[in-house]
């Protein structure tokens, strides 16, 4: 059966790589203001150190100062914060001076300023594509356009980008761009090459408004976990001379946020696929490979937050269990589908 709208569908493929190279440019933006940025880990680091050097721990506020630019003491030497002795402050000018002198001559060129503004801004123009993609696809053939494995796979993407782009907006993780940006590119870049489909109906099961409630919960987790994932690997694979790079502290939050948030919508999903077995098949659970993967990562999930949240059992370790977890998602996604037949099969991968 032909697609309703060929024109549309033609457009959606089109708008598919177009997304493919924003995000790469958006990606080398990043890397840009990555690496030759402004650091402020790289001069707290230095004023800390100098500090150190001269026998005073400096406070948190004072090392603070040699990033955002040190505030004046008072006059007649009065005693600086906290109470400070005339000799702790003389140590703590030390290290602010210091840490200015490891600076010193290394201020971003205005290039590579304005590279991490350019990158938000091709984000935002590669999700906009993307979304328009998706909304295409989904006119030309007239139906919810997450039928097929291609189509999750573009769909669980663009909920990475917004996942990343609404936590940039609300926590200022733009560091992470680089990695969320890549991730999404290799994606759509892999759905494209080994998954596409010619847009067209679904069977007969999935002509359902269930579609729009399981799918939909499916991906948007989908999405958010991967955000938590890109934290998870970064935070293994992150040096502790990489200054410029995120703190595990950091990325140990944003992967925890991510899904506490998460974490409730996939059970959603996991529930909601049961209801819709129930009206396609009669039966809510039936040991279905797909279903005992939605399961298992379930457990997975529920097995990190506990971790997390028991003492003790955090940081690496805790990491460790998530980067499980998102494997178990991604086996779930690609692995059942491609590997492993059942009541699933109609992920339509090509052959």
């Amino acid at each position: 059966m032909p697609v309703e709208n060929s024109g549309l569908a033609v457009l959606s493929d089109q708008l598919v790589l177009v997304t493919v190279l924003l995000y790469v440019f958006a990606m080398i933006g990043y890397a840009l203001d990555l690496g030759f940025g402004r650091s402020r880990s790289r001069a707290r680091a230095a004023g800390a150190e100098a500090g150190a050097d001269a026998g005073t721990e400096v406070p948190a506020d004072a090392v603070l100062a040699t990033v955002g630019g040190g505030t004046a003491p008072p006059a007649g030497g009065a005693a600086g914060p906290a109470g400070a002795s005339a000799e702790a402050v003389e140590d703590m000018e030390a290290g602010e001076a210091a840490g200015r002198d490891a600076t010193a001559g290394k201020e971003p060129s205005s290039w590579a300023s304005r590279a991490g503004t350019v990158a938000v801004a091709l984000t935002w123009l590669g999700w906009a594509a993307h979304l328009s993609a998706i909304l295409t696809r989904g006119i030309s053939v007239n139906r919810w356009p997450w039928g097929n494995m291609y189509e999750f796979v573009v769909a669980m993407c663009l909920a990475a980008v917004t996942a990343f782009l609404f936590m940039d907006l609300r926590y200022r993780v733009r560091f992470l761009g680089a990695f969320v940006t890549v991730a999404a590119a290799l994606g759509l870049g892999f759905s494209v090459k080994y998954l596409e489909v010619q847009a067209g109906p679904v069977v007969p099961a999935l002509n359902s408004y269930w579609i729009a409630i399981h799918v939909s919960a499916a991906i948007i987790a989908s999405g958010l976990f991967t955000v938590a994932g890109v934290c998870g690997i970064l935070y293994l694979v992150r040096k502790d001379t990489a200054l410029r790079l995120p703190s595990r502290e950091d990325l140990d939050r944003i992967a925890h946020r991510a899904i506490v948030i998460s974490f409730p919508i996939w059970t959603f999903a996991v529930i909601a696929g049961a209801l819709w077995a129930d009206k396609a098949w009669g039966r809510y659970w039936g040991w279905d490979p797909k279903e005992v993967w939605a399961f298992i990562t379930w457990i997975a999930y529920a097995a990190y937050l506990h971790a997390r949240a028991t003492a003790g059992f955090k940081g690496r370790a805790a990491m460790i269990v998530q980067l499980i977890a998102f494997g178990c998602l991604l086996f779930n996604l690609v692995g059942v589908n491609v590997f492993i037949g059942g009541l699933h099969s109609y992920a339509e991968v090509p052959g």
